[in-house]
């Protein structure tokens, strides 16, 4: 099974299908999402989707109503396509730690969502998510997924690593590669066994190489569709790796194993 371990909803839906038939990719992970890139038709129009993305990334987005519209986009897309997406919930990160908790009890698990993500705490205050994790490791050790790029630092990266030891059972996702730190993301993926490495967006093809060399069983093929292209994604896989076991791993048979499918 090759699963997309990174998409956002699409406006249309029907677009994201079309891509996903076109790379072969028979399930995605799919997030919420704010901004719709590929609702732009010019340079304009885009620039204020990716003035949203800049605000949401970088945390100072935390209007209810904001989220509330994406949350019932993502509910809507997966309910027209159960075979094709699998469903993870965001959460605010400015709530106090007891309403992050409930929010989870109440709006991941209590609404059958496989994963928990994509997070995105400001640049420099990766600690937020601990009551996620925390939440997370209660309630059978749901996946968590971080945004990995910019504008996530070194220094936040270093503290998911120590936030991972700490919830050593909750499989913790870094999306992107880490972004322009995709060396400091191999690194410390690699040296903490319950994180994860998800590859899209990478800006040069031999960290995808050396990510998948370093941590073979936990590095997931991923597009971050709209802002990267499944076809492309997994061509990049495709490119650095050779027929077989490993590359099935990396398109989809290590996430299958992490949400039991």
């Amino acid at each position: 099974m090759i699963i997309d371990a990174h998409s956002h909803v699409h406006d249309p839906l029907n677009t994201h299908i079309d891509l996903l038939d076109e790379a072969g990719v028979d399930r995605a992970v799919l997030f919420a999402t704010r901004p719709h890139p590929e609702r732009a038709d010019d340079l304009a129009s885009l620039r204020r989707e990716m003035n949203a993305l800049a605000g949401a990334t970088g945390g100072r987005a935390n209007g209810r109503d904001g989220y509330q519209t994406a949350w019932q986009e993502l509910d809507a897309a997966v309910a027209a396509h159960p075979d094709r997406f699998i469903g993870f919930r965001s959460l605010r990160l400015d709530l106090p730690a007891e309403q992050i908790t409930a929010d989870v009890e109440r709006d991941v698990v209590g609404r059958g969502f496989r994963g928990i993500g994509e997070l995105t705490p400001p640049p420099g205050q990766a600690s937020r998510i601990e009551p996620v994790l925390r939440a997370a490791a209660d309630h059978g050790q749901l996946p968590v997924v971080v945004h990995g790029a910019a504008p996530t630092t070194k220094g936040d990266l270093t503290t998911l690593a120590g936030l991972a030891r700490r919830y050593p059972t909750v499989p913790l996702v870094i999306s992107q590669l880490g972004g322009a730190h995709w060396l400091t993301a191999i690194e410390v993926v690699r040296d903490t066994p319950n994180m994860f490495l998800e590859l899209s967006t990478a800006d040069i093809i031999f960290a995808v190489r050396l990510a998948i060399n370093e941590v073979p069983d936990r590095t997931l093929f991923g597009s971050d569709a709209p802002y990267g292209d499944p076809v492309l994604a997994r061509m990049t896989v495709e490119r650095v790796t050779r027929p077989g076991t490993l590359r099935d791993r990396v398109l989809g048979d290590t996430l299958a194993e992490l949400l039991g499918l």
